[in-house]
């Protein structure tokens, strides 16, 4: 099988392996900023393949622990559960979550779940209320706004005192499930964010539409909602000038890292969420 260059993809992912992640981590906390790590891959549909992403996912935060000591990193990350068995075992997968979840407690650090297509929703929602009553502090989940149930998923994250990273969504999903008109899309953020900010527990709002960024902000001040309550997301290589102003205003502003070798299905994903992307792909082609 012919691989594509990984140059295609590093103005989107940080690196093919762990240890060349690592400085673009260091240079995001030097610039002020907060970071999660995300080792790239997803629907494994083997025991063995799945029992090595959940040993290098705690390699990962062993690493990041590490950078912390050194430099001041946090031991946070993203993890997908359909690397680590959700596919073919739920019983399994929990065993491996359970794993992981007991490292990031000895190490006081943070686990994200991603949430991926609809297919795997209510799978993930499972696994994450099987571990959430005994590590509240280690694990949080995203969703979607663009998704018809969302409202109730948010209601009842409030309700529990779970971390939630709000986005739009990115998935092709059917009209039933899912709005398709972007302004439609917007409304039903700015409803889960407002949500988020008055009852959640420190929300990320990851978005790089500047629409949200300033109903979100405006949202806050009105309501007296100090800046430290929640952070703003945006993934690694999109808008870094917006990162840093962000930053510079006095808000948390937390960079999606990811690196590795299966970087092909979240690189296209980067190309059809937004036309721009790809005009910055075309741009680093030719950029010596």
């Amino acid at each position: 099988m012919v691989r594509l260059p990984f140059f295609l993809a590093r103005g989107f992912v940080a690196a093919e392996t762990m240890a060349g992640a690592m400085p673009v981590i260091r240079r995001a906390h030097q610039s002020g900023m907060l970071t999660t790590v995300d080792l790239l891959g997803e629907h494994v549909n083997d025991r063995s393949l799945a029992l090595q992403a959940r040993n290098h996912y705690i390699q990962l935060l062993r690493a990041l622990a590490h950078e912390r000591h050194q430099h001041g990193v946090e031991v946070n990350i993203s993890i997908k559960l359909s690397m680590m068995g959700q596919t073919f075992n739920e019983d399994f997968c929990l065993e491996n979550l359970r794993a992981l979840l007991t490292v990031a407690r000895e190490l006081q650090g943070f686990i994200r779940l991603d949430m991926e297509d609809t297919t795997l929703l209510d799978s993930t929602l499972r696994l994450f209320d099987a571990v959430y009553p005994e590590y509240p502090s280690e694990i949080g989940v995203v969703l979607q706004a663009y998704l018809k149930r969302t409202p109730k998923d948010v209601a009842r994250m409030c309700a529990l005192g779970a971390r939630v990273r709000l986005c739009k969504g990115a998935y092709r999903e059917p009209a039933h499930l899912a709005y398709r008109d972007m302004t439609e899309i917007r409304a039903r953020y700015i409803e889960s964010m407002q949500m988020l900010l008055t009852h959640g527990r420190y929300p990320a709002i990851a978005t790089h539409d500047d629409h949200l960024i300033g109903a979100t902000k405006a949202f806050a001040a009105a309501e007296g909602i100090a800046a430290e309550r929640f952070e703003f997301q945006m993934l690694f290589g999109l808008r870094p000038k917006t990162q840093l102003r962000i930053v510079d205003s006095g808000y948390n502003m937390r960079v999606y890292i990811p690196y590795g070798r299966m970087w092909l299905p979240y690189y296209y994903r980067r190309l059809r969420e937004r036309p721009e992307n790809v005009t910055f792909l075309l741009r680093n082609i030719f950029r010596a």
